[in-house]
């Protein structure tokens, strides 16, 4: 058993070498036996259009059979619909295999009890399970088939309000697992998408389903610009992430996407708690506290913003990679389908053009993710001597990693909970200054890596 696929949030690795037949069952005798010790008995199962999915799936079902819990089997769904079916239903909890936005060859199984979103020591907790082969058997579980499509598309025809504005728009779902649900979902508001690799393939044979690396937005844009739509909307390959395309062609990263989000919500619900993450701009906070809002910065990672929510109440939150988390009108998980149900609601009720909704946001500078390759074991103590650097001299947000505070920007250097890397990314008011900073944390960042 490969200990490293047991990650912060979730369970991932190269499906044929870190998932065989064997620990699969395992893993399901492991997850059957954490939730049965938490009194579930009644769980959903989903699983994405990956080639490697249904032989997980087989294995996975015959673990969780042999623990006795009673299966919602959803079928090939994206993670969104498995939240989804959770929360509609009233299940104990949950799990989905799929890979994400990782390589074809790749899979994995993300997990929910009750409501939550297991991660962490819980994550730990299955590892040490089978490790000791310590289960809970019991007699034969049962299996109930659930088609949840038509409840999740009811519930948007019922939650989204369009106004009079008609909108022209493409979807670009690369082959993954939401393009069936979302051009469900759509129809049922009265929206007739222009739809790109809305067909499930698991080889993906078109593109990477990963909206955020702009390589994979090229032909959504081309479609976008040459048939003067007013967007593009772009999944991952569960359907847990967006991206967004204005109609010049131009990415609207996660930071501006909750910029626009958080001004809707924030006119319904003044002062109104909304958080997203170390590494979005300044300009995020900025723009939700001038609208009235509480803007709170916290760590990176779907499964501890979500829990941030419930702490704090919020009704909106995101991130930089696209997860965006509506508890407005909707359950708090991230459902890249739903938020862009949400963003086409209001466009449809505003005149304006997508780019001019954020008109008056300053113009700053920043740099994508820099992933620098740092071992595990190093990786903590190298952020911790850069915080301590800087905490001289600059005050320094230390929740996740060390946000870094200058006159003119900011720099973030933050261990990845997932990879051996360490994650920077830099923001400031000129290309200059940006410049300035990120030689200025680079510089320290190298002084501590191993030689």
């Amino acid at each position: 058993m490969n200990a490293n696929i047991f990650r912060e949030y979730d369970i991932r690795g190269v499906a044929d070498r870190d998932m065989p037949d064997a620990f699969v069952a395992d893993l399901g005798r492991a997850i059957g036996t954490f939730l049965t010790r938490k009194g579930a008995s009644k769980i959903a199962l989903g699983r994405d259009c990956r080639l490697s999915s249904p032989r997980l799936w087989k294995h996975l079902r015959e673990g969780l059979l042999e623990t006795g819990m009673h299966l919602v089997d959803l079928g090939v769904v994206p993670t969104p619909l498995m939240y989804f079916a959770v929360c509609h239903y009233d299940l104990d909890g949950g799990v989905q295999i799929t890979g994400s936005h990782n390589p074809p060859d790749d899979n994995g199984f993300k997990l929910m009890a009750g409501k939550n979103t297991l991660y962490g020591e819980d994550i730990q907790a299955l590892h040490t399970l089978i490790t000791q082969q310590d289960f809970e058997l019991a007699d034969q579980g049962r299996v109930e088939t659930v088609d949840a499509l038509p409840a999740y598309a009811g519930f948007m025809k019922g939650n989204i309000q369009l106004g009079s504005r008609r909108l022209r728009f493409a979807v670009d779902a690369g082959n993954g697992a939401g393009g069936p649900t979302a051009l469900a979902a759509m129809r049922s508001v009265g929206l007739e998408p222009d739809a790109m690799y809305c067909t499930m393939d698991g080889t993906f044979p078109n593109h990477h389903p990963d909206p955020s690396l702009p390589e994979n937005l090229a032909e959504l844009i081309d479609r976008v610009v040459s048939n003067k739509y007013d967007l593009g909307i772009a999944y991952d390959g569960d359907a847990d992430r967006i991206g967004v395309i204005d109609a010049k062609g131009n990415i609207i990263w996660g930071d501006q996407l909750m910029i626009i989000l958080s001004r809707a919500v924030l006119k319904q619900h003044p002062g109104a708690p909304i958080i997203s993450e170390v590494k979005a701009s300044q300009s995020l906070y900025d723009d939700i506290q001038r609208h009235g809002g509480r803007p709170i910065l916290w760590k990176t990672g779907h499964s501890l913003i979500k829990k941030k929510m419930k702490e704090e109440h919020a009704l909106l939150a995101g991130e930089m990679s696209g997860h965006i988390f509506f508890a407005d009108r909707y359950y708090g998980f991230d459902d890249a389908i739903y938020a862009s149900l949400r963003l086409l609601e209001i466009l449809s009720l505003d005149a304006r053009p997508l780019h001019d909704m954020l008109e008056g946001v300053p113009v700053t500078h920043a740099t994508p993710e820099i992933r620098v390759d740092c071992p595990d074991e190093v990786k903590f103590r190298v952020v911790a001597a850069v915080k301590e650097h800087f905490n001289r001299d600059h005050d320094v947000i230390d929740i996740d990693g060390a946000r870094i505070l200058f006159d003119s920007g900011w720099g973030l250097v933050r261990a990845s909970n997932t990879q051996p890397v360490l994650v920077l990314r830099f923001e400031a008011q000129s290309p200059t200054e940006l410049e300035s900073i990120r030689n200025q944390v680079l510089r320290v960042v190298n002084q501590h890596l191993p030689q």
